[in-house]
């Protein structure tokens, strides 16, 4: 098997093992450094040797023999060695899946939002430590120990692996959403690296998200969030051309768009925003359905879109919705009205995002050399290859021409 899909069915295969042993051991630290052991060795011997009869299995038996080869070497814990001995699964485990489980675990109560956020992404979304530190703007080495002490946390806690009842639930839902919002982000548009999806994170966000929702059916916010990621997955085969390009919004090809994934999101938005005040994720799932639904990019409904971006605003103060909002506001108002959003941000928002929205809107100004200007900041502070490509090219191509090509700006996810 190529080491690219034995890559992918380990980060499939990852979190439903580390369900499985860290609920026979209760040792949620120990159990992630075991299966981390295990997934190591099989990216090893697998792309050689052939995918074994049973790959979940066989990650369980590694992940297993070294925790209790681990146990055998410490005295004080004997007594525990035996009672796990007698609980060791056959090659043949029974196929249940704890992601879900998982999921809530590393949002438990005990661990501030950031280090919850943090430990499953690395848990259960797969993500590196070097990737989750990029995301949040941390150095390596302060995530790395974030995350050590997560895991320190669950274990002094010794909270026992099972769904939480509706108290906890509710005390840990937040948290669970937002890490599968961040989890499909990701996915969407990695922070880093050559591609400019991960469809193996996106796409496992929405497994859990799914999974979720069938827990949770009369969740307004949990159907918004499904909603969001069904609706903004649904554009993917068209954000990329030949050569793994990213391609714009309003350039995209709606041909390709994902109509099943479309209707299902706009169902589940339509649904979500019939009970009670609109949430964060059903706001935002609003505002993808309006997008989607549109045949043409020219019969976008810009002023529901900006209207509901106010509202967004105001309930999260959050600088990337200030971000959207602006562009909205161009398209609405015109650019500099767009612009002057834009300048109230002052230093709320690092990264490249800010001088990629002043770069579009001041070529939709017609002001070429100060969009130059903007679109080389951008690139030079992305880390995604095809959105650098794409920064650079855009501003290359002003350079040859000297004046504006008809840029417009509706976006790039």
């Amino acid at each position: 098997m190529a080491g690219e899909g034995v890559e992918d069915l380990l980060r499939t295969l990852a979190p439903q093992v580390l369900g499985v042993v860290a609920r026979r051991f209760r040792d949620f630290d120990a159990a992630e450094d075991a299966v981390q052991e295990a997934l190591l060795a099989a990216a090893r011997l697998w792309p050689s040797d052939g995918l074994p009869d049973n790959p979940r299995g066989w990650l369980i038996q590694a992940a297993v023999h070294r925790l209790t080869d681990q146990l055998r070497s410490e005295q004080a814990r004997r007594r525990r060695e035996e009672a796990v001995a007698r609980e060791v699964p056959p090659a043949d485990v029974p196929d249940t899946d704890d992601t879900l489980v998982l999921l809530f675990l590393c949002c438990h109560p005990a661990l501030t939002p950031a280090s919850a956020i943090a430990l499953t992404l690395r848990a259960v979304g797969g993500l590196t430590t070097a990737e989750i530190a990029g995301a949040f703007l941390v150095p390596e080495a302060t995530m790395a120990q974030r995350i050590s002490r997560a895991k320190g946390r669950i274990k002094a806690s010794d909270v026992p692996f099972r769904l939480p009842d509706d108290h906890e639930r509710e005390a840990r839902l937040r948290s669970v959403l937002h890490v599968l919002y961040l989890v499909f982000n990701e996915g969407y548009t990695s922070s880093a690296g050559s591609r400019l999806h991960r469809a193996e994170l996106s796409g496992e966000a929405i497994r859990l998200a799914r999974l979720l929702h069938g827990m949770l059916p009369d969740d307004g916010e949990v159907a918004g969030l499904l909603a969001l990621m069904l609706l903004t997955d649904a554009r993917r085969p068209a954000r990329t051309g030949p050569s793994g390009e990213l391609v714009p919004l309003a350039e995209q090809d709606r041909a390709k768009w994902d109509r099943g994934q479309i209707r299902e999101g706009v169902a589940l938005v339509t649904d979500a925003l019939k009970r009670g005040d609109a949430g964060e994720y059903r706001l935002q799932a609003a505002i993808a359905a309006a997008h989607d639904i549109a045949p043409r990019v020219e019969d976008t409904d810009w002023p529901q879109i900006l209207g509901t971006y106010r509202l967004l605003e105001r309930m999260t103060d959050n600088p990337v919705v200030t971000l959207n909002r602006a562009i909205a506001t161009a398209m609405v108002d015109g650019p500099a009205a767009g612009l002057a959003l834009l300048d109230t941000l002052g230093d709320r928002l690092t990264g490249h995002r800010l001088d990629a929205v002043r770069a579009h809107l001041l070529e939709l100004a017609g002001d070429v050399a100060a969009a130059v200007r903007h679109y080389d900041a951008a690139a030079a502070r992305t880390t995604n290859t095809p959105e650098q490509r794409y920064l650079t090219t855009r501003a290359a191509r002003l350079r040859q021409s000297g004046q504006v090509l008809g840029g417009d700006l509706r976006g790039s996810r």
